[in-house]
């Protein structure tokens, strides 16, 4: 029997629909929840966790589909609702060799992302987990309209000629720069401590 305690699982996640590619890899435990890894994405790809977000988990053996993330009692997904990714462990069903894991963040904007398990390692005592290996480009600004939206601001950035160039310069800063991206800095949250802030009131 594996013994999960001492074993990472290292992501690959890409942002879609958006060229050069945004991407980012990812070490995390492999005790972590749907939950836990939700929170280590949005940490490392730069998102502000203010929306929904959803798995959507593929046997492309099989072609089931289970859907794991907050669920929502309004939302009818194929019949049932999501479940809740805090009680789904990671281990439950990366051990199928034809998972496919997309991840949607905002369903206004709908951010897909793809997430690929690349590799498993052995826990480094030295290290702390989780943490970020690697990535490319900055994350897009909240709320700024999904991929077109985005195509466009870079767009209107990078062309000084623009007539509309100074307006996203106003409103995502003048220090934002699509190409900048420091692994280094990537900074993770308490995926408990994110959860007690999003459901305490609830309880």
């Amino acid at each position: 029997m594996t013994n999960h305690s001492r074993q990472t699982f290292v992501f690959k996640v890409t942002l879609r629909h958006i060229k050069p590619s945004i991407w980012r890899r990812i070490e995390v435990p492999a005790t972590y929840t749907f939950w836990d890894l939700h929170v280590a994405i949005q940490d490392a790809m730069g998102w502000l966790d203010c929306h929904l977000h959803r798995f959507d988990l593929h046997d492309r053996s099989t072609g089931a589909i289970a859907k794991v993330g907050v669920p929502d009692p309004y939302e009818p997904l194929i019949g049932r609702r999501a479940l809740p990714g805090w009680e789904v462990p990671l281990t439950g069903y990366l051990q199928y060799p034809d998972l496919m894991i997309d991840y949607t963040y905002d369903f206004g904007d709908n951010w897909e992302h793809r997430v690929v398990l690349e590799t498993t390692g052995i826990r480094d005592g030295r290290l702390t987990y989780p943490r970020c290996l690697a990535g490319a480009r900055a994350c897009p600004p909240e709320n700024c309209g999904g991929h077109p939206g985005y195509d466009q601001l870079v767009r209107a950035i990078a062309d000084l000629e623009h007539p509309s160039a100074e307006e996203p310069r106003g409103w995502v800063g003048q220090s934002f720069n699509p190409e900048a991206f420091d692994a280094a800095r990537v900074e993770f949250a308490d995926p408990a401590a994110r959860w007690r802030t999003a459901f305490a009131e609830e309880e």
